[in-house]
C-alpha cells in the first residue's frame, strides 16, 4: 500500500450537470483545473456526498474519477468515495476505483447500517473487505444520521481503525463532543489515523481541538481563505485564523442551513454566481435553489467580496 499523508484542505468536489441531468463532463473539465490551480490543498475528494455521489451509476463514478485523476495529475492525492449498497457490490467498484489511479478511497456507510445496536461485525466485515480487496489507503466515514449516515460507538471505531489499509476518518458527525471523544479515542489508539474533519459548521474549531484537515463540502468555495486558515493554526496564529473565519462563516451558514440535504444544491448555486459553473442543477429527487437561498448565497458571497458573474 503507497504511503499517503492527509492533512490539510481536502474538498469534497460537486458533479457538474445539464439540463437533462446527466454529468457534464466539459464543466467537470474546467472546474477541475480551477480547483488544481490553487496551491496548498491537501488532496480533492470526488464522488462524495457533495458530489452526489450516491445519485450516481457506476460508470459515472468511474468516468467522472477517470477525469479527475487525469487532470489533476498527481499534483495532489485524488480520494474517491465509494457508495455502494452490499459488500460484493463494494469490492467490485473499489478494484474499479484503484485500477484509474485513486490514491485512497472514502468508504461511505450502507443502509445495512440501519437500526440501533450496530453489530460491530457487520460494518468491521464490510470494511476489511475491502481492504483485503485492494491496496490502497482507506479512509473511515463517521456521518450525522440526518445524511443517512452512522455514528459508531468506540468499540466499533477501533475495530474499524485496526484494519490494515485504514489511514483516516472523515468526521462528520455534526457533534462537537463526539467530534473530540472520536478524535481522543484514536489518539490514544496504537495506529496513526489522521483524523480530517467533515464538520462544516465548525472547521476552525476542529482544527484547534486537534483534526488533521478538513474533507469537506466548503472546501470547494473560499478556497484560499479555508488554506490560510489551517496554516494560522499550524503556526498558532489564531488571531489571524479567527479573523478569516468571521468572514467566511456567514457564507458557510448559508451553505449548510437546514436542511442541510440541500447544500449541494446552495454549493453549486455558488460556484455558478462567481462563475466557475455555468448551471447549478442537481440530480432530482434532489430539488433545486431555492428564490430565498439564492438572494441568501448572493447576499453571503458579496460580503465575502466575490464579483458576481450573475
Amino acid at each position: 500500500m503507497k504511503k499517503l499523508k492527509l492533512e490539510g484542505i481536502i474538498p469534497a468536489v460537486v458533479t457538474p450537470m445539464k439540463g437533462d441531468f446527466s454529468v457534464d463532463f466539459a464543466q467537470l473539465k474546467n472546474y477541475a483545473n480551477w480547483i488544481k490551480s490553487f496551491d496548498g490543498l491537501g488532496g480533492v475528494a470526488v464522488n462524495m456526498d457533495t458530489g452526489e455521489g450516491i445519485h450516481l451509476s457506476r460508470d459515472e463514478k468511474i468516468k467522472i474519477l477517470e477525469h479527475w485523476v487525469e487532470i489533476i495529475d498527481h499534483k495532489f492525492p485524488v480520494i474517491c468515495g465509494l457508495t455502494t449498497r452490499y459488500t460484493r457490490e463494494a469490492v467490485e467498484e473499489a478494484k474499479l476505483i484503484a485500477k484509474v489511479g485513486a490514491d485512497a478511497i472514502v468508504v461511505f456507510p450502507i443502509p445495512a447500517y440501519a437500526g440501533n445496536p450496530l453489530p460491530p461485525d457487520i460494518p468491521y466485515q464490510y470494511h476489511k473487505a475491502i481492504s483485503e480487496a485492494v491496496d490502497l489507503p482507506l479512509i473511515l466515514f463517521q456521518l450525522q444520521p440526518s445524511l443517512s449516515g452512522v455514528i459508531y460507538d468506540e468499540a466499533t471505531l477501533l475495530k474499524l481503525a485496526s484494519i490494515k489499509n485504514v489511514i483516516a476518518i472523515k468526521e462528520a458527525s455534526a457533534d462537537a463532543l463526539k467530534f473530540v471523544q472520536t478524535l481522543t479515542a484514536l489518539r490514544n489508539f496504537d495506529k496513526k489515523i489522521s483524523v480530517l474533519t467533515g464538520n462544516d459548521d465548525f472547521i476552525l474549531e476542529s482544527f484547534i481541538l486537534g483534526a488533521d484537515g478538513a474533507l469537506i463540502g466548503f472546501g470547494t468555495i473560499a478556497i484560499s481563505e479555508q488554506i490560510e486558515m489551517f496554516e494560522c493554526v499550524r503556526e498558532k496564529n489564531y488571531e489571524r485564523a479567527f479573523d478569516i473565519y468571521s468572514k467566511i462563516k456567514p457564507l458557510e451558514e448559508v451553505i449548510f442551513a437546514p436542511p442541510v440535504r440541500d447544500y449541494r444544491a446552495r454549493v453549486k448555486e455558488a460556484l455558478r454566481m462567481i462563475g466557475v459553473l455555468k448551471t447549478s442543477y442537481v440530480r432530482p429527487p434532489l430539488l433545486p435553489v431555492s428564490k430565498m437561498d439564492k438572494e441568501k448565497i448572493k447576499k453571503a458571497l458579496k460580503n465575502l467580496g466575490y464579483k458576481l458573474k450573475n
